[in-house]
Formats: structure tokens, sequence, C-alpha cells
């Protein structure tokens, strides 16, 4: 169905906690894929339904080798797997070298990602750089998720991420993915949001600010560790809902703005 991408630019943390907060609250039954290339968290941090480990050979290198043996229909069910309090993963790589590895499947994995049916899939990206090996995905992507600090230099590696990827993105075409940002910072910041839009238009970028992120240590914490139930009531997973529907809405957009071009050259 459709796939969302999260991402951070040079110093931006928090994208893996980001993600699996914005996977449990998201409507339906979302797969959350790790395609940190810098090594994904997932396996790291959670265990499967039992308290075991998550098996280290099953994720996106099974998913990738999968695809390089030319399977007629590659299914990403079978090389996920379901963490405590149910959300089904597609753990990462543990290593820079196993994500070069990858190569050329890259495209393919996209797919896979990107035609999951009745599913959406959250990709967790992580730090990105123009040129990364999951471009593809972001191609890809209904929408793109952006996450920053409100700090100098966070919204100057920001823009400059945001502009190096404008063309590959076709950021403001009627065919671009559409890119959205994320502020983690106290949700009690009101006009950061509006200062940080205005930054983004005075540089020229088509991007949309959808809102704070709250900060909220206690709650992360709670998140890092498996226990959904005590960040539950909040304020990172409010602010979290209120953020995953502003980026379906963009993904809703595109999707529309599509339609309406096909339509108008029948």
């Amino acid at each position: 169905m459709g796939l969302y991408v999260l991402a951070a630019a040079k110093g931006s943390p928090g994208v893996t906690t980001s993600a699996v907060v914005l996977s449990g609250i998201w409507p339906g039954e979302p797969i959350l894929a790790d395609l940190d290339p810098a090594g994904g968290d997932i396996a790291l941090r959670y265990r499967d339904t039992s308290g075991a480990p998550l098996d280290p050979n099953r994720g996106l290198l099974s998913l990738g080798a999968a695809v390089r043996r030319g399977a007629a229909e590659v299914q990403l069910s079978d090389h996920v797997q379901q963490i405590s309090g149910g959300l089904e993963v597609l753990t990462g790589v543990t290593s820079p070298d196993q994500v070069q590895g990858l190569g050329s499947t890259w495209q393919h994995l996209a797919k896979s990602l990107r035609s999951v049916p009745g599913r959406d899939v959250l990709a967790d990206c992580g730090r990105l750089a123009p040129g990364a090996v999951t471009m593809p995905v972001l191609q890809s992507a209904d929408a793109v998720l952006m996450l920053a600090r409100p700090t100098l230099e966070g919204l100057s590696h920001l823009r400059e991420l945001i502009r190096g990827l404008s063309e590959m993105l076709k950021l403001g075409g009627y065919d671009g993915v559409p890119v959205g940002v994320a502020l983690i910072t106290s949700y009690r910041d009101a006009r950061t949001a509006t200062d940080v839009q205005a930054i983004l238009d005075q540089a020229g970028l088509r991007t949309s600010v959808l809102g704070i992120l709250a900060e909220d240590d206690k709650a992360a914490a709670a998140i890092r560790t498996g226990d959904g139930r005590r960040a539950r009531q909040s304020l990172l997973t409010r602010s979290a809902a209120e953020i995953g529907e502003r980026l379906r809405r963009l993904g809703r957009d595109r999707a529309g703005a599509q339609t309406s071009v096909a339509q108008g050259s029948v």
C-alpha cells in the first residue's frame, strides 16, 4: 500500500524512536522497516513476543537475498518479525558493509516495500546524505518525514540536506515526493514551527513543517525499552499522532495531484 520514509540530517538523533512511536499510533497494521545504512537499532533494542532476541538472519538481508535470487513473488511478510506489543518489523543490518552488499537490489527492495497489500510501511532510513544507498526507497515513497532539532546547526544541516535532495525527489513537482519536517523540541515552543517554515520558504525549498514532535525523555526511554504502555498518554505519543495524520495527508495530496494530471492528459 503506502511507503513513508523517516530520516534526519547530520546531528539529528531520534529517528528510530520516532519511527517506533509513529508506527504505534499508525492506523491499520503498519510494518516498520529498519533501513539505516549505518546499522539498525531495532534488533538491538527489542525482543519478540516471547521475550527472545530477534532472529538476525531474518530481515532486510534475507529480503535482499530473495530479491537477488529472482524469486517470482517476494513477500515482505516472509521476512518480518513481531516485537513485544505486536508491531511487525523488518530488522536492519548490523554494519555499513552489509548495506553495501545489497548493491543494486535497492530498487527492487523499494518496490517490495511499496507494494504490501493493505498495509503501510514506515521506513527508518537514519541519517541521510545525498547519494545514500537508500535513495531508491525515498524516490518510491508516498512522503518523506525529516526530523530535526531547531538549533542553528540542526536547521543548517536540514536546509542543505533538503536542497541536496530536491532534484532527486523532484521536490515541488506534481510527480515529486513531498517532504515534511517534524521538529524535535519542547511542545511549548509554539512559534518554532512557524519560524522554521519561514526559513525554508526563504531558501526556496518546497517543504512543509508538519509540527513538533514533543521532546519527552521519559516516554522516549519507555519506547526504547519496549514499554509502549507507559508512553501511550505522553506528549510524545500525542504529538506523533498529529504528525502522522499530516504525513499521511501529504501522501494523499501527492496521489491526488498525480491522478488529476493523468486525467487531464487523457
